[in-house]
Order: structure tokens, then sequence, then C-alpha cells
């Protein structure tokens, strides 16, 4: 049956059948977007917002605030259906509490610390591997970086021997 072939007296009935079905899926999907693209601090400002909303409106008619208490009840539900969703994106944590008095947030100072603190703590306490590989063609002279050291060391004293 369609709304064209519905008796007039049934379109206001209908009408508020559709509501009750409809509304509570629309607004879960709704929210469901919300979390997921603003996460959920502000789905808690919507939550405040619809709340506030229902508990200021005036409704006339016998079950008011029946209807009022109903309202808040697919609020709150639905929003918790929400959060829980695994879509839902939630927010990250707030550094600020945790950042150190004092740290500077000059990117070139906090590279300049950074530089500084790698070279201070270079050469690491475990030497580099000594890598070789598999490839045929007789035996290699694999060194690790302490003899590359002393070779280099050995050069340099050799240099003056021969200038001279």
């Amino acid at each position: 049956m369609s709304l064209h072939t519905l008796h007039p007296e049934r379109v206001d009935e209908a009408r508020m059948q559709a509501y009750s079905a409809f509304a509570p899926a629309l607004i879960n999907a709704l929210m469901q977007r919300l979390a997921k693209c603003q996460g959920m601090k502000e789905l808690g400002e919507v939550e405040k917002s619809l709340v506030r909303l229902v508990e200021d409106s005036d409704l006339a008619g016998p079950h008011g605030e029946a209807m009022k208490e109903f309202a808040i009840e697919l609020v709150v539900s639905t929003l918790r259906n929400v959060r829980e969703h695994p879509d839902a994106k939630h927010d990250l944590e707030e550094i600020d509490g945790r950042r150190t008095e004092g740290r500077s947030e000059n990117p070139d100072t906090l590279e300049e610390q950074l530089q500084s603190g790698l070279e201070d703590s270079f050469p690491a306490s475990d030497p580099p591997a000594v890598v070789s590989t598999a490839i045929t063609g007789g035996a290699k002279d694999i060194v690790g970086t302490d003899e590359v050291l002393r070779r280099k060391k050995e050069a340099r004293r050799k240099e003056p021997d021969t200038a001279g």
C-alpha cells in the first residue's frame, strides 16, 4: 500500500508508525557516521545537545513526560551502541598534559637535540654484525669494523713516512 492509496484518515497514523519504525535506525546511522568521521568527543557533544533538546521541549498531552523519558532513553542507548561499534573513531590521547615542562616546540631545536642524543649514544654497545654473502668465486677478505679502523690508523701513520 502506497501513500497515494492510503485512506486520508490513516495518513497521520501511518506517519507516526513510520517515524517510530525508522527514527531509531536513522539516528543510529547518523551517529555512526559522525563517530567514524569526528570521534567520541564530538559524539558526546551531540548527545548533550540532543538530551537538552528533549528536556527543553514542551509537549502537550497526557504522556508528555513519559515520551521525553523514552526519547532520552533512545538517545542514550543509541549513542552507547555507536560508541561500542568497531568503526567508531576513538579520540587521540591529549598529550598536552604529558608534555615535559620547558620542552621546546621549535622543530629545529628538537632536531638538534635528537642529533646530539644520537651522537652521544654512538657507538652503540653492540658492535655491527659482519655480514657475508654466498656468492661463489673465491674467498673474500671480510673484515669487521675494528679491523677497518685499525687499517685506517696504520695508513695514516705511514703517510708522513712516505712523504718525508
